[in-house]
């Protein structure tokens, strides 16, 4: 733990004397603000419906350019050879990087809070339970594109291209339930269980299925594994 503790600092040092955190921050907010007040103000419709589903759209763009460097940036300064000379394994390596990732994103979204408040200052009628599970959702679905971008960013020592693979990744797992017609029958529940979207449809409608949890959990799973072998394969080559 204390080497995780120790990358993923490092890691949010790196992040926050830069200015790409804040330009991230920024924008993200600015996004979420606008999409909050479209509704709000010009409809008068006092929900966070527009914003739960904006998000994942942002989400899309947004995750791989915050994740894209964690690894790559480090293959490419040469520090990756630095670092596996400490004491520090590839699994804690790689998990403090996605923390870092994580936390960035996590703090985008805490910015939102400032509309929750505003519905339960002005607002009626507030289903505060629906919100509650929409932000939960919102949280898996960052933690699992935060995994892919980190696996992305793991592949190659070149940041944009870290960025495409990660973006591409994230769209195919988003648009799994889209093309659902398109498949056979056999064929479209297994696509529709490992599609993004159907998962998070579920728990913003409030249901908090152990199914959705588990489907999350194993994709984070998954791809940190992926990362910490790639990691170790490209270490020793």
């Amino acid at each position: 733990m204390r080497n995780i503790k120790t990358v993923y600092l490092r890691e949010l040092k790196f992040f926050f004397n830069s200015p790409m955190a804040y330009i991230f921050l920024v924008i993200f907010s600015l996004i979420n603000g606008y999409f909050f007040t479209n509704t709000f103000f010009l409809i008068n419709q006092s929900d966070l419906r527009s914003l739960f589903s904006i998000v994942p759209l942002v989400f899309l763009f947004f995750v791989p350019a915050v994740t894209m460097g964690l690894i790559a940036w480090e293959k490419n300064s040469g520090t990756i050879e630095l670092i596996s000379t400490l004491p520090v394994k590839d699994t804690e390596f790689v998990v403090g990087k996605y923390l870092s990732g994580l936390t960035l994103i996590l703090v985008g979204m805490a910015f939102s809070l400032v509309h929750f408040t505003t519905l339960l200052v002005v607002g009626t009628n507030i289903d505060v339970g629906a919100v509650i599970c929409g932000y939960f959702g919102i949280i898996l679905l960052g933690a699992f594109y935060s995994a892919i971008g980190t696996f992305a960013s793991s592949v190659t020592d070149n940041q944009v291209v870290a960025f495409i693979i990660g973006i591409t990744v994230v769209i195919i797992f988003f648009l799994l339930d889209k093309v659902l017609i398109f498949v056979p029958a056999g064929f479209s529940g297994i696509l529709q269980y490992i599609s993004v979207e159907y998962h998070l449809s579920n728990i913003s409608r409030g249901v908090i299925d152990s199914r959705n949890i588990i489907y999350f959990g194993s994709m984070i799973w998954l791809f940190l594994s992926l990362t910490t072998r790639v990691v170790e394969i490209r270490k020793w080559r």
